[in-house]
């Protein structure tokens, strides 16, 4: 089990978070290319939610057509990039590799896949050509991985496009909400430039839509409309005490650390509350950030959490314990979080239930909610006509990505409530090619 100090510099930092898929020097992409065996009716294309031929880009790295295996990657997922490192290749691909029926490591397709499309991007080799102008203009409301995707796709299909950003960078969660060694945000920024030189799509930053005039007027100035806005920030929990100084939502703690690196200082002992994949992040950076207690706490037993098996084990790894079947009652503390007191819970006749005679405190420093983001439904409710049901996610054509009002188009998180990176990718490509059905019907 690791124990990592608390980082001071940018080199502690790297150290303590280093990336858990390294780029693949040429030697390693030869020998691992030369692994594949190619299959027919290959299972890891049908596994990549993308449908990236992969067999055919691992057969081109082998025969060092790396700008082709490049091109290849990009023209089924426009980040193929940062999917590459980003993806739980583990459960996807990888997971669905035939070597993993033979007791055989899989083919490790997302490194291949990363190693080719670094190359490709340091060479500012240019392999996208922006489609013949059609006359039309498409605004992307969101600059994460789903409005890029529907920005590089439109260009090839000859709109113009203007992305409108809430933040001053680009890629969403990527930038601001996946864990540092995992990705780092130089490489995640690189793919974008790479990809908007080419392509010369606008991105206007600090551009928050919040009110129903701006959406009219936009509703004006373009011919379609893509909503790629994602999720909102952490959603509440309704505890007493949780407006204490030193409660955090996890999205928020994993946005500061992306931004201050080593200038973040974690306290002692932290407690996060959760059982999904971005509590297993908060849980492992706040061990990797010098923490000497993590706890990760969940109100469940270990196998309904939500979390991937690989994504627990890392926290682990990195030094977190773990608390099963407590349910968080209160924020304990006088003015600032002096602990969590929890409850423990049991499943009765399939239902969980709470044992309010089984009551202990866990102390802390610092508590991280990983309890899931909210929706964006305040938003939703600006726009006339538009169908995001009761549970504020978007209902659209699944073969076209359009909303219930016909100049909206959707993808993401906005339309999945919440899902990887290259679910996002594919929706946004297959929007605008949702958009260049309906404005040339």
């Amino acid at each position: 089990m690791a124990e990592y100090k608390r980082p001071t510099t940018e080199a502690e930092f790297k150290l303590n978070f280093k990336q858990k898929k390294p780029l693949m020097n040429d030697t390693e992409a030869y020998y691992e290319a030369s692994r594949c065996l190619f299959c027919y009716d290959a299972p890891c294309i049908q596994a990549c939610p993308t449908h990236i031929d992969i067999p055919l880009f691992i057969k081109q790295i082998h025969t060092n057509n790396v700008t082709g295996a490049s091109k290849t990657i990009f023209d089924s997922n426009w980040l193929g990039n940062a999917c590459g490192v980003v993806c739980p290749t583990g459960v996807l691909c990888e997971g669905a590799c035939v070597y993993n029926h033979q007791d055989i490591p899989p083919i490790q397709i997302g490194r291949l896949q990363n190693y080719a499309t670094n190359k490709t991007i340091d060479a500012k080799k240019e392999i996208f050509k922006i489609g013949k102008s059609n006359g039309k203009k498409i605004a992307i409301i969101g600059a994460g991985p789903a409005g890029i995707a529907c920005a590089c796709e439109a260009r090839t299909l000859g709109f113009e496009v203007d992305i409108f950003e809430a933040k001053d960078k680009p890629s969403g969660l990527m930038v601001y909400g996946i864990a540092p060694y995992k990705i780092t945000n130089e490489e995640v920024l690189k793919e974008v430039e790479y990809l908007q030189k080419q392509l010369q799509f606008n991105i206007k930053y600090n551009s928050a839509i919040t009110s129903k005039e701006q959406l009219k007027q936009m509703e004006n100035d373009y011919d379609a409309i893509f909503l790629g806005v994602g999720l909102g920030k952490t959603r509440m929990l309704e505890l007493g005490g949780e407006d204490k100084k030193g409660v955090i939502g996890a999205v928020e703690f994993i946005e500061d650390l992306r931004m201050k690196h080593h200038e973040l200082k974690v306290p002692k002992k932290v407690v996060v509350i959760g059982g999904g994949n971005t509590a297993m992040d908060a849980a492992s950076e706040a061990a990797r950030m010098g923490a000497r207690k993590t706890v990760l706490a969940y109100r469940n037993s270990k196998e309904k959490m939500k979390a991937y098996g690989f994504e627990y084990d890392l926290a682990i790894s990195a030094g977190v314990d773990s608390l099963f079947n407590v349910t968080p009652l209160s924020i304990v503390g006088n003015g600032k979080v002096e602990g969590v007191k929890f409850a423990k819970t049991e499943t009765v006749e399939g239902k969980l239930q709470t044992n309010m005679n089984n009551t202990f405190i866990v102390r802390c420093d610092l508590v991280i909610k990983a309890t899931g983001q909210a929706k964006q439904g305040n938003f939703y409710d600006l726009i006339d006509d538009l169908d995001a049901g009761n549970n504020a996610i978007i209902k659209v054509n699944n073969e076209t990505f359009q909303t219930s009002n016909p100049k909206y188009f959707a993808g993401g998180d906005a339309i999945n409530g919440g899902a990887e990176v290259v679910n996002a990718a594919y929706d946004g490509k297959m929007a605008a090619q949702g958009i260049h059905q309906w404005l040339n019907k």
